[in-house]
């Protein structure tokens, strides 16, 4: 390294020197620095493999210092490199070299390469520009890695959340066939069930595909029973943003607890209600608690069969907060609550001054 330039070199953003003879080596690492462009000056003593690996975004080199060890070091590198990547090679000839066939010699050796030939002696600031729009191609080049790096990151992320959405679409038919009755009864619970998870899809989507906070979710799925501005599901809490898959779980889980309370619990009739309340449980590890709670509806009894949306709750909260909820069916009405490390679900960074509710709304 020279001594101009005590940092290390990162990829494609610096100057790899071999100029072992005389003191070319010391006078272009010291033009290029002060041009203020990172130089890597590869000594007589060091492996040009090695160099090499340091992934130069220019290699500047005498002809005299291309040794047949060399140009062969600089051939296996050239083999490694992927299809976006062309390394552009400065080479300084003298005028008594014989430049056509170093140039024909070089050609058939280094194919994957950008040549650049200069015959000496140059001006420095013909050089130094010619270094400068090499390197400028060469950072172009590494803007195409990364956009074919982020492509192929995109594709696998999309693959990724197409499967999934399509095993969460097989799992709600499969097990809401089996509580299903008859043909209209799938078709109703089979269709809400995919509005539900389709609504909470398009929420991330807006919020872009990362995150949702409860409050979202909440009105996501309690907003269509709403009459009047009037509702009977009370819900409070505080500001708590969800990572995708934890908002998810959520909205599906509200969903199946709604539905029911709509079909046999405290919504079935006139006097019901229903309280939905987050918490954030302040602790060394805070945890973020769940409670649903039915009061007003008919009595209920205790369940012979456990049904879909029973199964579903247990299993999806579990696989969220790493803990079985709790899920009672008391006489007076329906209770769930669930429990688990905020770090598990959340996206965002609680401050301590939310371990107060504060935000309150209701439905």
């Amino acid at each position: 390294m020279s001594p101009d330039v005590p940092d290390e070199p990162s990829a494609l953003d610096h100057v790899l020197v071999v100029a072992p003879y005389r003191r070319d080596g010391e006078y272009l690492s010291r033009l290029f620095a002060e041009h203020e462009m990172t130089v890597d000056h590869c000594a007589e003593h060091e492996d040009l493999a090695a160099c090499l690996a340091r992934e130069p975004g220019v290699f500047v080199t005498t002809h005299e210092a291309l040794t047949p060890a060399r140009i062969a070091a600089v051939a296996g590198y050239l083999r490694t490199q992927p299809a976006w990547s062309e390394l552009p090679i400065v080479v300084l000839l003298d005028r008594a070299s014989p430049s056509n066939r170093i140039k024909t010699e070089l050609e058939r050796a280094w194919p994957r390469s950008r040549q650049i030939y200069y015959q000496r002696p140059i001006t420095p600031v013909e050089l130094v520009s010619g270094v400068q729009a090499a390197l400028l191609s060469r950072l172009r080049q590494r803007d195409v890695r990364d956009y074919i790096e982020r492509e192929v990151e995109l594709r696998r992320e999309l693959n990724h959340r197409v499967k999934n959405i399509l095993a969460s679409v097989i799992s709600i038919f499969d097990m809401t066939r089996r509580g299903a009755s008859n043909i209209e009864g799938l078709a109703d619970d089979f269709t809400a069930r995919l509005g539900a998870l389709a609504k909470v899809h398009s929420a991330m989507f807006q919020a872009d595909g990362e995150s949702i906070s409860i409050g979202d979710v909440v009105e996501l799925t309690f907003g269509p029973y709403r009459v009047l501005n009037e509702s009977r599901i009370e819900c409070e809490g505080p500001p708590v943003v969800l990572n995708r898959s934890a908002g998810t779980t959520l909205a599906l889980c509200l969903h199946e607890l709604t539905t029911n309370a709509i079909k046999y619990g405290a919504l079935s009739n006139a006097g019901g209600r229903v309280s939905f309340r987050w918490e954030i449980v302040p602790q060394k590890e805070p945890d973020l608690r769940l409670a649903w709670q039915e009061s007003g509806g008919p009595a209920v009894a205790a369940q012979s069969h456990i049904g879909y949306g029973t199964r579903y709750i247990r299993a999806a909260l579990t696989s969220l907060f790493g803990s079985p909820p709790e899920i009672v069916f008391a006489p007076e009405g329906l209770r769930c609550e669930a429990r688990g490390p905020l770090s598990r679900v959340a996206s965002n960074s609680i401050p301590p001054g939310a371990f107060k509710s504060d935000g309150r709304s209701k439905h």
